[in-house]
């Protein structure tokens, strides 16, 4: 049984992965895990031929920093790294130009203020 706070997560993920395909992303693997870490949602943007490695944070209370405040420097070098295990597993994107996005849900899920940073950091 999933704790609240992974249905929480799955929520604010599916608001994400909406928001991205309605703007012309496809979904290429959400949720992907390995020892390293886990990348939230892998997408692909056709319109740049880019592979987009998408981190999801979620907050309801902005009163300690925004959803993408959030992301520090070690959760950056966890998530290039894991990024970089991916491409190995997967050649066929290994020539793709890399991207990571970072998309910001806050407020009530019901009616999210979303927040897409587009390359909020590099490899």
């Amino acid at each position: 049984m999933f704790s609240f706070k992974r249905q929480v997560g799955n929520q604010a993920e599916t608001i994400a992965l909406k928001h991205l395909c309605k703007h012309g992303l496809e979904l290429i693997e959400q949720n992907y895990l390995t020892k390293m870490g886990e990348i939230d949602i892998i997408m692909l943007d056709k319109s740049e031929q880019t592979l987009v490695f998408v981190e999801v944070r979620y907050r309801q209370n902005t009163q300690f920093g925004s959803a993408t405040d959030s992301i520090n420097h070690n959760k950056q070098t966890k998530l290039i790294r894991t990024a970089q295990y991916y491409l190995q597993q997967h050649s066929k994107y290994q020539e793709f130009i890399c991207r990571f996005d970072v998309v910001g849900i806050e407020s009530d899920l019901k009616y999210p203020k979303i927040n897409w940073i587009k390359d909020a950091f590099t490899l």
